[in-house]
């Protein structure tokens, strides 16, 4: 594992959104939802996340979740995804969600 610095760290805008919609997302290649993230501040954003497996659409509506805004724009298909939503492994390699404890204003900042 390499070392890094605060400065380092403070350049990942790493915020809170909360999903406003769900949709399939039939063309990924392994199985995902396409999600739409109020992020305050820092606009409505749309992302891709291989999220199917612990999460149905219904529970995933209105969720408080830890996304990377500031990454270059990703192109899955004919979809462009617009941040990078952030997760852990299980045993079985399947996302769980980073989320918060309590709800926080959307687009605040990990720090």
């Amino acid at each position: 594992m390499e070392t890094i610095t605060w400065q380092n760290f403070e350049q990942v805008e790493l915020r809170t959104g909360t999903i406003l919609e769900v949709l399939d997302f039939p063309e990924a290649r392994r199985p995902a939802y396409k999600v739409r993230v109020d992020f305050g501040e820092f606009g409505i954003k749309w992302s891709s996340a291989q999220i199917t497996k612990h999460y149905t659409k219904d529970t995933l509506i209105g969720r408080q979740i830890l996304g990377v805004i500031n990454f270059p724009k990703k192109q899955i298909g004919k979809f462009m995804s617009e941040f990078l939503v952030t997760g852990f492994a299980d045993e079985n390699g399947d996302i769980v969600l980073a989320a918060v404890d309590k709800a926080v204003p959307n687009g605040s900042k990990l720090i």
